[in-house]
């Protein structure tokens, strides 16, 4: 298990926390959980609750829908919040491609989480959109 400052060494050097000072990044390390996943775990289900949001401090994993890999996401990318936000199953499977370390926050903790951070949440928002762009161009 990291310290709370290794972990906040961290999130420093992500795009989601980049706005944050010191103190907001403790506040984040205290407000969080860290979790771990062995390679080839399903983290989260396609079809199923979903169950928080999670930011990937090491590791990989693999974006799976209907048995189709999409894409992947490492260190500094996020998962989980789309269902978290929309009260929706997942729609696709998170698998651990290699062991994966992250920050957990479970699902009813993140709408006060991003109203307590606004700029987390901007960050958040400039990635869904880099996310929509990058699927609307592997549709066409």
């Amino acid at each position: 298990m990291a310290t709370t400052d290794e972990i906040v060494d961290d999130l420093s050097g992500f795009a989601l926390f980049a706005d944050l000072g010191s103190a907001q990044l403790q506040q984040v390390a205290h407000t969080f959980e860290e979790r771990w996943f062995p390679e080839g775990e399903r983290i989260l289900r396609q079809g199923l609750t979903g169950s928080g949001f999670f930011v990937i401090l090491d590791g990989e994993v693999g974006i799976v829908v209907d048995g189709e890999q999409r894409t992947t996401l490492g260190r500094g990318d996020f998962f989980g919040e789309v269902s978290i936000l929309l009260g929706d199953a997942p729609v696709a499977d998170v698998v651990a491609l290699r062991a994966v370390r992250c920050m957990f926050l479970a699902g009813p903790g993140v709408e006060g989480f991003l109203v307590a951070n606004p700029r987390v949440m901007y960050r958040m928002l400039q990635a869904q959109a880099r996310r929509l762009r990058n699927a609307n161009r592997w549709r066409s």
